[in-house]
């Protein structure tokens, strides 16, 4: 038997949305794995691109009503999922939804780690504000404002996650099945789906004890320390200047060039608790970028990988287990883990594991302050030397049999798959 399998990567910009249609024999299967953009890295409103997958899903339905077989949510960023809080989504029909084990209510584990990352993401918002009071966003520091994104992505994103989950009036058309995973039962995790014909491997993220450790923020950390009881003479000042308003310089060209030279030698103490800000948010948003759904599905043999924003620890798990390195091995597509950064994508995986010759898709839009960091060159330079196709959102490139695009909306990579 013949199966056709294609991938489809929405350009949403800096964030995740991608189609998977699985085809057997005329009868196709359908996931979609996240929905979502960050918002200064955005290719176009997420409304139009939201409108986009669902336009599709109606047009290739019998009846012309949009159909998913799953929906896939990897982790609660809002570049993955804030595209899910849009109401558009009560037309679409939904079988059944997947989100990590974290964000099962009724899970011992999931809630003590829930509750310690938003807690956290709460403290450091409320430190955040702090330290800006009085001033204009403008006269923040670029580390405070970056800080501060990752303190608020890494909050729950209530209206998507609601929809997922279907609570709180948040719904797609009809009851839909809500998956928590991987399940504790590691023979629960190679899911059969399309009647058998595709078999979801749930390789994270871990629910191993030690690995549940590096996920949860420190804390004895200093920063989180710094957050009062709320009785404390700070609470009580929090939000008033620290000098009378008439004491304010505006105009900076007013000052003395002797009192510029004193402030520019002080700049230590800002960047140290700048930087001690945006150290402690980093940890937050690495915490959660590693509880991402970890997925590989497997069509006859035809592998295709989709790792959510997996970094270097969540990646360790899935690296020392000889089974899950076997599923990754002869992958024929890998989704590039956290838009290319530095920690997201092994060089072990790419140069000792994953076969050559390939696809590589890459969902990435510019956002100003990572557009020298993100994606790595030296990783895009290794895929290159290991002759993977290269398929980049922003830069869209037909290839003759392999790859088709829809001018700047979506680019596409199908296989087949033969039982």
């Amino acid at each position: 038997m013949t199966t056709s399998v294609s991938v489809r990567m929405y350009n949403v910009g800096f964030g995740d949305a991608f189609l998977v249609t699985v085809d057997a024999d005329g009868r196709p299967w359908r996931m979609l794995i996240d929905c979502g953009v960050h918002s200064q890295g955005q290719a176009r409103p997420i409304r139009e691109s939201v409108h986009a997958i669902i336009r599709d899903l109606a047009g290739c339905s019998p009846d012309g009503t949009p159909r998913l077989d799953v929906v896939a949510a990897t982790h609660r960023h809002a570049d993955h999922i804030s595209g899910f809080a849009l109401q558009e989504w009560e037309q679409v029909e939904v079988g059944e939804v997947w989100l990590p084990f974290v964000e099962d209510v009724r899970d011992r584990d999931a809630i003590a780690l829930r509750q310690a990352q938003v807690e956290t993401a709460r403290r450091l918002m409320m430190l955040i504000d702090r330290r800006t009071a009085g001033l204009d966003a403008s006269a923040w520091s670029a580390a405070v404002t970056e800080a501060r994104w990752f303190a608020m992505n890494s909050l729950s994103n209530a209206e998507a996650t609601d929809r997922l989950v279907g609570r709180n009036g948040k719904r797609f058309a009809g009851r839909h099945r809500v998956r928590y995973l991987p399940r504790p039962a590691q023979r629960r995790n190679a899911i059969p789906l399309a009647d058998g014909v595709v078999i979801a491997h749930v390789l994270g993220p871990s629910r191993d004890p030690q690995d549940l450790r590096l996920m949860n923020p420190p804390k004895n950390a200093g920063w989180l320390r710094l957050d009062g009881d709320g009785s404390s003479l700070d609470d009580a000042l929090a939000g008033l200047p620290l000098f009378e308003t008439r004491y304010a310089v505006h105009d900076v060209a007013q000052l003395p060039v002797g009192l510029l030279d004193a402030h520019a030698s002080l700049q230590l103490a800002t960047v140290t608790s700048d930087a001690d800000l945006l150290g402690a948010a980093s940890v937050l948003e690495r915490s959660v970028n590693n509880t991402s759904l970890f997925l590989v599905l497997d069509v006859h043999g035809t592998r295709l990988v989709f790792p959510g924003d997996a970094q270097e620890g969540a990646w360790r798990h899935i690296l020392r287990d000889p089974e899950k390195v076997r599923l990754l091995q002869d992958a024929a597509f890998y989704k590039v883990g956290h838009h290319g950064s530095h920690n997201a994508t092994p060089k072990t995986f790419v140069h000792e594991i994953w076969r050559d010759g390939g696809v590589a898709m890459l969902p990435w839009g510019r956002v100003k302050r990572w557009e020298d960091s993100i994606p790595k060159k030296t990783l895009l330079d290794a895929l290159g030397q290991h002759h993977h196709t290269v398929v980049r959102a922003d830069a869209p490139h037909a290839v003759p049999g392999k790859v088709v695009v829809d001018g700047d909306r979506w680019s596409q990579v199908s296989f087949v798959a033969r039982a």
